[in-house]
């Protein structure tokens, strides 16, 4: 790792297709993070498990998912890339700061309370208790910063307090994090409801760019997107959230500013506008999904990225985790 710089924790999970949103909101930012921070980035498939997976189809996507990390420029010689099961800490870590941890706290949480909404037939302890687990993701390798969207600043400030009380009752032990918030991109709404964020789960897929879809069908879906009142392409998130979203995106697949797009699109129509975006969003997809059935096809390098991750991880996790054992007083050999 590199000296002098400071720490970042990131993961997605491997479920369902990534979209665009999370492409914006995560991986295309970590090719910029990895040159600046010691990284450890995680493929989150422990997470993943809260809700129902077909064993067969969760290991391709954890290939898939890899493949897409390093397809987009997640550099394994830059930063520590690796699965979550495969560093058995994390687990651990996770049941000792369940002791830390209240009810109360876990039951507020907002994404508990939608997933539940959403899985009324398993509602089971791991939606409730996986804000801990994300807590045990970034403290475990004394993590200074953690890239977070607007709807994640609640599972951080979890972590934070987790490890503030930690601290406070046995001397400091884990570093506690900061969130740092992407300006423009960092939520990237549903085309076909704008005031929601795109998801990979949504009900509607044609309000979700998926990094899977071909040329055709980005571009239409991009075409299909809902727009505002009025026929100005400004960037105003409270009157035009819908042109406000498309700008958004196209900010970031043609690395122009917000204000660069609007005097780009001054005075033309919303049609000619949404076709420029998705047409700016296929360019940028193709490669990447080439790259990506390339790496898929050589097996035997995607697992020596894994075994170097794992146990790259592995040994500052267990270092984090001596000390948390020492210090609640468990007795080790």
């Amino acid at each position: 790792m590199k000296d002098g710089q400071k720490t970042l924790y990131s993961a997605v999970q491997p479920t369902n297709n990534l979209t665009i949103g999370n492409y914006i909101g995560a991986i295309k930012n970590w090719v910029n993070l990895q040159n600046d921070y010691n990284c450890y980035f995680a493929i989150a498939n422990m997470h993943a498990i809260t809700v129902r997976q077909n064993p067969a189809e969760l290991r391709n996507k954890t290939l898939s998912l890899l493949a897409l990390y390093i397809a987009c420029g997640v550099n394994p010689e830059k930063c520590v890339l690796y699965l979550q099961s495969h560093v058995p800490q994390h687990a651990e870590l996770s049941w000792v700061l369940n002791t830390f941890t209240y009810v109360g706290e876990m039951e507020r949480m907002t994404q508990y309370k939608d997933k539940c909404a959403r899985n009324a037939d398993n509602i089971n302890m791991g939606l409730m208790d996986y804000p801990v687990l994300m807590a045990a993701d970034i403290l475990l390798y004394q993590s200074d910063v953690v890239p977070v969207g607007l709807d994640q600043r609640q599972h951080l400030e979890i972590t934070r307090d987790i490890a503030n009380r930690f601290n406070n009752i046995y001397s400091p032990t884990f570093t506690v994090p900061e969130g740092l918030y992407m300006k423009v991109g960092a939520k990237i709404n549903d085309l076909l409801y704008p005031d929601k964020k795109m998801s990979k789960s949504a009900e509607n897929p044609n309000g979700s760019v998926f990094m899977s879809d071909d040329r055709d069908t980005v571009i239409r879906k991009f075409k299909r997107a809902v727009t505002d009142s009025g026929s100005e392409i400004i960037y105003d998130p409270v009157n035009k959230p819908g042109v406000s979203n498309l700008l958004s995106v196209y900010s970031v697949f043609t690395g122009k500013t917000v204000e660069q797009a609007q005097s780009e699109f001054a005075g033309k129509g919303y049609g000619d506008f949404k076709t420029a975006v998705g047409e700016a969003v296929a360019d940028k997809l193709a490669p990447l999904q080439a790259e990506q059935a390339k790496l898929l096809a050589d097996k035997d390098y995607l697992n020596k990225v894994l075994v170097s991750g794992a146990e790259r991880a592995s040994k500052t996790a267990l270092r984090t985790l001596n000390k948390v054992y020492k210090k609640i007083g468990f007795y080790q050999i």
